[in-house]
């Protein structure tokens, strides 16, 4: 049970709450801690699985644990981006989105639930569902996009307090900053619905009750 990286998907889903709290707190400190804490989480996200097939550490525990593990760092990034780019005040605003859609916010958590139904009724039916190039792209580009809101939360708070906007290296690092979080939002909004798609396309023969073999889809 104690494995390496059972501990690391035990510690992501410690930091889960942390992450989501920091950043309704004033300043702009908590909200830098909040972005350190979840590149933490995202980078163990990636070697848990690894050091579990390398270490032949693979057990039922951390195959339950895992998809918690990434739900819960979700919605605990999520609802403060939701919450803080729509109420407190207009200076956190996502460049030419405004605030974070109610529909992208459902689309995103979503698509994590269908693909965890998906690959259950899969699974029973003798069929194992690897993650693929889409779904893979997807997450890494929503990584960057949440990192780069937290830190885009922090860069307002930090920007008020010691007036760097008054700059012209304050204001074009705004706009890149801005245009970055943006765009990442549109590919990750994008390769979502795609990534689904072709899951839905390759394993089409489970929803017609003959399963398939195994492969790529997620």
């Amino acid at each position: 049970m104690w494995t390496l990286p059972n501990i690391l998907t035990i510690a992501r889903i410690a930091l889960a709450p942390v992450i989501a709290l920091l950043p309704f707190i004033e300043g702009w400190v908590p909200k830098l801690i909040a972005f350190a804490v979840f590149i933490v989480a995202a980078v163990s996200d990636i070697y848990d699985g690894k050091l579990a097939r390398e270490r032949g550490e693979t057990t039922d525990l951390g195959k339950l644990l895992d998809p918690l593990a990434d739900k819960l760092l979700l919605f605990a990034t999520l609802i403060p981006i939701y919450w803080i780019t729509r109420y407190p005040m207009a200076q956190y605003e996502i460049p030419w989105w405004g605030n974070l859609p109610l529909w992208v916010a459902i689309l995103l958590i979503g698509r994590e639930v269908a693909m965890t139904v998906f690959r259950q009724v899969a699974k029973k039916r003798g069929v194992v569902i690897a993650a693929g190039g889409a779904g893979k792209a997807k997450t890494i580009v929503q990584d960057i996009f949440i990192g780069a809101t937290i830190l885009w939360f922090a860069w307002k708070d930090m920007a008020a307090d010691f007036g760097w906007r008054q700059g012209w290296l304050g204001t074009w690092w705004e706009r890149l900053h801005g245009a970055v979080v943006a765009i990442t939002l549109a590919i990750a909004v994008l390769l979502t619905v795609y990534s689904l798609g072709v899951y839905i396309y390759r394993h089409r023969s489970l929803f017609r009750g003959s399963p398939t073999a195994s492969g790529d889809g997620s």
